[in-house]
């Protein structure tokens, strides 16, 4: 059996909170169970945690080169374990897997969210006594017993067991994809990746615990179809993403606007999709020369980071069993993300209304965002906000916007454009001469095009770059103003495709 991830990340605390690990130098069941309990009764909705045995801390990362355990300890670890799992109520099974790092054996034992949470377990495992009961929590980086009131919460999350988590019982193993699982196993760094082939879909999801009930009977969780199946919106309904673009405005005039095929595929691919859009059709870059600076200003109508970001949480929060799509809309000042449901109630309005970071215990796809965020796509702690926000300033754009109604029944991100991009260019007609084109024309274009004639007036050959450094401007644009200086028979060029050049005519 095989770690899901590269242990590297583990031992560093690498994509995942520091708060979900645990390193202990050696073998002590009394102490471990504690934190074996609290995990499970995963009291702040983290998904759980890893408890990594023969390892020393330090400075909030693992010490290398790892202390270590005999080998022979292994083995005697793992038949303890059958043991007192059985003295956890109710009966709790982590996974346990030895693990070989800087040539010595570590143990990692991997607590999920317990499927019949809340659980007790005996304040010393150990004990040949009557043995005393306690429910305990994570507290920060700790382990401790739960007060009365955490006791009665944590009976009241009883039924809460998050969506993802859930038996999918309509889902067989061929709905799953094996090269999609292997990718996400390869790209995570996990040593599972080379065998999915050889052991097969059913052995790799179960060492992943992604499969629910007895060996008789097994069900797939509904995050493993979210996470590697192809066509997961023949379990949850409309499945995908729906983009519109409206180049006059949604509101001004609906009636022209461009739909976009939908998005399809697991959650995954639809992210990479998407991004995928928005960088060849709508992200765009502009390039400022700033006087009496050698570097020039750069910046973008939507920075990537903050779009991916407002992306990746729609679908992260998304309601699987809500039939709406993922709901993209481009605006010609903004761009809207929506899904649906909306921000749970426990978040208030006034929070919503600054925009600043939403922090909720209760999450409907805490596997799904574990997953995500092993492979780069979300942050963690809520601090998915924040991102773009912060995202957005370093590109000096206005801040995002949250709309929910008072239903909580969508969320709304509104992403606007930066203020550079509101300009708009000027339409120059073909057939208009170069004296009755300017009379229509901003300052702004005249200026360009005056530039240019000036540099070409002495009569030589000039080239695109040259021009283009000249005005401070990408070579796009640069080609775009000089086609426009043709058509008014103010230039030529040289008529080659490759190596064009440039003079006064």
């Amino acid at each position: 059996m095989e770690l899901e991830m590269d242990v590297e990340d583990l031992l560093n605390k690498r994509k995942l909170e520091s708060d979900r690990i645990e390193f202990k130098t050696g073998w002590n069941p009394d102490d471990i169970y504690h934190s074996v309990c609290a995990f499970a009764n995963d009291y702040n909705n983290d998904g759980g945690g890893y408890i990594v045995v023969g390892v020393e801390e330090e400075n909030g990362v693992a010490k290398r080169p790892v202390k270590g355990l005999p080998e022979y300890m292994l083995d005697s670890i793992q038949k303890d374990m059958l043991g007192y799992n059985n003295l956890i109520s109710p009966p709790y099974f982590p996974q346990g897997i030895p693990t070989e790092v800087d040539g010595k054996w570590i143990f990692v034992i991997v607590v999920r969210t317990g499927q019949q949470r809340p659980y007790k377990s005996p304040e010393h495992v150990t004990s040949k006594k009557e043995k005393k009961y306690n429910y305990y929590i994570r507290y920060q980086t700790s382990s401790v017993k739960a007060n009365s009131d955490q006791e009665r919460e944590l009976i009241n999350m009883s039924d809460q067991t998050p969506f993802d988590c859930r038996a999918n019982h309509k889902a067989t193993f061929e709905d799953i994809s094996p090269v999609l699982l292997e990718d996400h196993l390869r790209k995570t760094g996990s040593k599972l990746a080379k065998q999915v082939r050889e052991r097969g879909v059913e052995e790799i999801l179960n060492d992943l615990q992604l499969l629910v009930g007895p060996p008789e009977l097994r069900y797939i969780q509904n995050v493993a179809i979210m996470m590697f199946c192809e066509h997961p919106e023949k379990f949850f309904g409309y499945t995908y993403v729906q983009m519109t673009s409206f180049p006059k405005g949604s509101i001004e005039n609906p009636s022209i606007s461009e739909d976009f095929p939908n998005i399809t595929g697991s959650v995954p691919q639809m992210i990479q999709a998407t991004m995928e859009r928005f960088r060849n059709l709508i992200i765009r870059e502009k390039v400022i020369k700033v006087p009496n600076q050698m570097e020039a200003l750069r910046i973008f109508n939507y920075p990537y980071q903050a779009i991916e970001e407002a992306v990746v949480n729609a679908f992260y929060h998304r309601d699987y069993m809500s039939f709406e799509p993922v709901t993209i809309e481009i605006e010609p000042d903004c761009i809207n993300i929506m899904n649906f449901p909306g921000i749970d109630r426990s978040i208030s309005e006034k929070t919503i209304a600054e925009g600043k970071r939403f922090v909720s215990r209760y999450y409907r796809n805490r596997r799904l965002g574990e997953f995500l965020k092993e492979l780069d796509l979300s942050e963690g702690h809520s601090s998915g906000i924040p991102t773009i926000q912060e995202e957005l300033e370093k590109n000096g754009s206005p801040r995002a916007e949250f709309f929910t109604d008072e239903d909580r029944r969508a969320m709304r991100i509104r992403i606007p454009i930066h203020p550079a991009f509101l300009e708009v260019d000027d339409e120059v007609s073909l057939s208009d001469s170069y004296e009755k084109a300017t009379k229509k024309l901003s300052k702004k274009k005249i200026g360009q095009y005056d530039k240019i004639i000036k540099l070409l007036n002495d009569g030589e050959w000039h080239k695109t770059a040259e021009i283009a450094d000249n005005l401070g401007l990408k070579d796009t644009r640069t080609k775009e103003l000089l086609k426009e200086l043709i058509a008014l028979d103010k230039l030529i060029d040289n008529g080659k495709t490759k190596g064009k050049l440039y003079r006064l005519k």
